[in-house]
């Protein structure tokens, strides 16, 4: 693996790649600790320190939010808009033409998913600062109050930009990286956390030892979530082209079991997050009434959660991967499934098994993200919050970016990160 990294600082435009990418992070930390004016630092770690819900989005800004930094909003405002723009795209016909027209037709679907970042972001930011005044947080008057605003929301545009930059020029995908940092940010904190606990006898040295196993047993389960695939054998016939005989092989599709990676988790994350800022217009005993039945270890919350996460998994592997594109190139080249006719009745059955696998992807996504905040939280472990979701991100994110890394490798006859085994190409886990 060593051999792997000296590699890839070895090719001149993989190690800018990877050098602008760690660049731009680091423009993303120093950005999470740029004040907004008119915050009461002090009494924002106060109201931080009573946990609930507000840990939890202080999870996805790596701290911003704790501090209402510039950046405190972080890349929820853009996923909501690209949550919405698909959602869109899916409902009226003429976004689907305009999507299926090329690089030009993909542009201005950009285009109006920033646009939409920009609406979330302002109705975000104004419903924070509203909620912060009221709390005697926000010190500003209407100014000041304005000025906060902006603030944040151009924060979070910067952030939309960094986060689309490092996917253009860098390596790995920008937004989730984004989130990746955040949260490898908080380890540090988390870890000091629980050895003071420790240190001081509010934790015992029994509860840390099984938090930690159970920390390996999902960092295992998420990669094999994520490495997890079905594989679909193809038969290529016989052609003869001149005098050279080409086809009669047998290989396999592989068909991912979580086809959308990490995306469900953080777009279901969103959505749940996005009515608790909504709330923040209406003080009073409806606002915390939403805030108890959204609070992250509520039923509500988790069964919300399953169902968005089971929502999400179906809707973007419908989004990246077309059966229909696929039975076509296979019957362009000859390929057929045994026993299965080519054209749309293979179409058809690659459906089906992808339904049924995204189904079970969907479930395990689910029970990886939730048992460990069950566990967590009946143990008493309520100093940091650790959770599946961000072990599933963190560890399904650094899997993807490593991957992109391997595959740049692999095109220029390195060996890979993952796969030094004697130019075997084995490593994939098969379900």
């Amino acid at each position: 693996m060593l051999d792997a990294f000296r590699d890839a600082f070895r090719l001149p435009d993989l190690k800018r790649k990877i050098l602008f990418t760690l660049g731009v992070l680091l423009l993303f930390r120093l950005g999470t600790h740029i004040p907004t004016p008119g915050v009461d630092a002090a009494a924002m770690s106060r109201l931080f320190e009573q946990g609930g819900i507000l840990g939890f989005l202080d999870l996805f800004a790596g701290g911003a939010l704790r501090r209402f930094s510039v950046f405190a909003l972080g890349v929820a405002p853009y996923i909501n808009a690209s949550i919405v723009m698909q959602l869109l795209v899916i409902v009226f016909p003429a976004l689907e033409k305009l999507q299926k027209e090329g690089e030009q037709g993909r542009k201005k679907i950009v285009q109006y998913t920033r646009l939409g970042t920009i609406f979330f972001a302002a109705v975000q930011a104004i419903g924070m600062t509203f909620w912060l005044r009221n709390l005697g947080i926000f010190t500003g008057g209407a100014l000041g109050f304005i000025a906060a605003t902006v603030t944040v929301t151009a924060g979070s545009l910067i952030v939309m930009w960094l986060g689309e930059e490092i996917s253009d020029h860098g390596i790995g995908n920008g937004i989730s990286l984004l989130i990746f940092a955040g949260i490898v940010a908080r380890l540090p904190e988390a870890i000091i956390q629980t050895w003071s606990l420790m240190t001081t006898g509010g934790m015992s040295i029994f509860v840390v030892i099984i938090a930690v196993a159970l920390m390996i047993v999902v960092v295992a389960g998420c990669v094999l979530l994520q490495e997890g695939q079905r594989r679909l054998p193809v038969q290529y016939a016989k052609r003869v082209v001149g005098n050279k005989v080409y086809g009669g092989q047998s290989t396999f599709i592989p068909l991912k079991v979580n086809q959308a990676g990490v995306i469900p988790i953080i777009f279901a994350s969103s959505v749940l997050m996005f009515p608790y800022t909504i709330v923040r217009f209406f003080p009073g005993s409806i606002s915390a009434m939403i805030e108890r039945l959204l609070s992250p270890g509520s039923f509500v919350y988790m069964a919300l959660y399953v169902l968005l996460i089971v929502f999400f998994s179906y809707f973007y592997t419908a989004v990246v991967f077309n059966p229909s594109d696929t039975a076509n190139n296979m019957k362009k080249y000859g390929g057929f499934v045994l026993g299965i006719r080519p054209g749309k009745p293979t179409a058809d059955y690659i459906e089906k098994i992808m339904s049924r696998i995204t189904l079970g992807g969907a479930v395990f996504l689910a029970a990886v993200a939730l048992v460990p905040t069950l566990m967590t939280r009946m143990m008493g472990i309520t100093s940091f919050y650790f959770g599946g979701t961000a072990v599933l991100i963190v560890v399904g994110v650094a899997l993807d970016t490593v991957h992109q890394i391997e595959a740049q490798l692999l095109m220029r006859h390195y060996e890979g990160i993952l796969k030094r085994s004697k130019g075997k190409t084995s490593g994939l886990l098969k379900f």
